[in-house]
C-alpha cells in the first residue's frame, strides 16, 4: 500500500486539491488493490482486513491525500453498516459492488442546521403502503457528488431510522459544494429530498434503530479511519520538515541545527508515535471484540487530530513563506488537519465524551 500511495497518490495530491475532485481512474485503481473492500469479508467479495491492517491502510492513504482517505472513510462506514445491520437482501444487493468499487457509498447524516446533535435530524420518512417517502435536506456529504448509494438518516415516527437511498431515486437531487478550506477533493454535496420514494425494504435495522446501533457503530469506524488518517498527516508533516530543515540555511547554519527547530521536530516525532500507538490499541480492541474500543477510538481520534494540527502548524511555521505557498504541500496538510478537528466528532465533543467516561469510571 505504501508503494501505491507514493506512485499513484502523492504526485497528484496537490492537483486533486486544486481541481477539487478525485479522478475515477484513481478510485478504480484503489478498488483493484482491494482498498475499497478492505472492511468487507472475503465471502462478500472483500479483502477481509483485520482492524490493525485497516488502520495502517488508512494511515498510508492519509499520508498521501486526506481527501482520498475520506473516500475510504465514508465508503467503509456504509459497508460496515450494511454488513452489521443490513438484511440478507441488503448484503446481497450492495456488499459485492461496494467491495469491487462498482458502487460507491456515502454517509448522509449531517444537515444544514444539524451536526453533532444527530438525534435532531429534520429529514423525515413517512410510510405509505409498501414505500417510504423522504423529505429533507442533507449537507456536507463526503463524495456525495459521485456516490451510488447513501446511508441516510431520517425521522420515522419520531425516531431516527436509517435507509439506503440509491443515487437515481426520483425526488433525490445533488448540488456540489466547492470552496472548502480543506479536503477539497472529497467532492462534497448537498442532498435534496422532495417526495423521494424508496422501497419499504430499504429500511436498515428496523424503525428507530438508526441512531444508537447503526449510526454509532458506523461513526466508530469513521472516527477510527480519521484518527489513522491524522497519523498519516502528522507523519507527512514530520517528513517534510526533516527534509526541508536538512537543506535550508539561515544565518549560515542549517535549520536543523537550531534548538527551537529541534524542539518542534521532537514534538512531531513524539506525537506521531503516540498517536499511532493509540490507533493500534483501538484497532487491537476492535479485533478482539472488546467494547472498550469505542472509548479508545474517541481518545485516539482526539489525540491524533490535535497532534496533526500542531504538526501541520509547526511545519508551515518552519517553512516560512514557502509553507504558505503552493510550492510545498505543508499548506495543504494544515488545511486538511483543521478539518480533522471538526469531522467525525469535533475536538470539543471528544473532550466532553472522554471526560464524562472518566467520571463514570471513577
Amino acid at each position: 500500500m505504501k508503494e501505491f500511495v507514493r506512485k499513484e497518490i502523492i504526485p497528484n495530491a496537490d492537483l486533486y486539491d486544486r481541481e477539487e475532485r478525485t479522478p475515477r481512474e484513481l478510485i478504480q485503481k484503489m478498488a483493484q488493490q482491494g482498498f475499497l473492500g478492505a472492511i468487507v469479508p472475503v465471502e462478500w467479495g472483500g479483502s477481509g482486513m483485520d482492524m490493525v491492517s485497516l488502520g495502517s491502510l488508512h494511515e498510508e492513504i492519509g499520508y498521501g491525500c486526506s481527501s482520498v482517505r475520506s473516500l475510504l472513510t465514508v465508503h467503509s462506514m456504509v459497508s460496515y453498516a450494511i454488513l452489521k445491520w443490513g438484511s440478507k437482501y441488503h448484503k446481497t444487493r450492495w456488499l459485492p459492488g461496494l467491495a469491487s468499487g462498482e458502487a460507491i457509498g456515502a454517509f448522509a447524516l449531517s444537515e444544514p442546521v444539524v451536526g453533532s446533535d444527530a438525534k435532531s435530524v429534520e429529514t423525515t420518512a413517512t410510510l405509505q403502503g409498501n414505500s417510504y417517502v423522504l423529505h429533507g435536506h442533507k449537507k456536507w456529504i463526503t463524495y456525495g457528488q459521485i456516490a451510488d448509494v447513501f446511508l441516510l438518516f431520517a425521522q420515522l415516527n419520531g425516531k431516527v431510522s436509517a435507509f439506503l437511498v440509491e443515487r437515481d431515486t426520483p425526488g433525490l437531487s445533488m448540488i456540489p459544494i466547492a470552496g472548502m478550506l480543506g479536503t477539497r477533493a472529497s467532492m462534497l454535496a448537498e442532498l435534496h429530498l422532495q417526495d423521494c420514494v424508496i422501497a419499504k425494504e430499504n429500511l436498515v435495522g428496523g424503525s428507530g434503530f438508526g441512531l444508537a446501533p447503526i449510526a454509532t457503530s458506523a461513526l466508530d469506524i469513521g472516527r477510527f479511519s480519521v484518527a489513522c488518517g491524522c497519523v498519516g498527516i502528522a507523519q507527512a508533516c514530520l517528513d517534510a520538515t526533516l527534509a526541508f530543515t536538512s537543506t535550508r540555511k539561515q544565518y549560515g547554519t542549517l535549520l536543523k541545527e537550531h534548538q527551537l527547530i529541534q524542539q518542534m521536530v521532537t514534538d512531531m516525532i513524539t506525537n506521531v508515535k503516540a498517536a499511532r500507538l493509540l490507533c493500534h490499541h483501538a484497532a487491537y480492541l476492535k479485533d478482539k471484540g472488546d467494547p472498550a474500543t469505542l472509548m479508545e477510538t474517541f481518545i485516539a481520534k482526539y489525540f491524533a487530530s490535535t497532534a496533526a494540527m500542531k504538526a501541520a502548524n509547526d511545519a508551515v511555521q518552519i517553512h516560512g513563506a514557502l509553507g504558505c505557498s503552493s510550492e510545498y504541500p505543508v499548506q495543504r496538510y494544515l488545511r486538511d488537519a483543521k478539518v480533522m478537528e471538526i469531522i467525525e466528532g469535533s475536538t470539543q465533543i471528544q473532550q466532553i465524551t472522554i471526560a464524562n467516561c472518566g467520571y463514570q469510571q471513577a
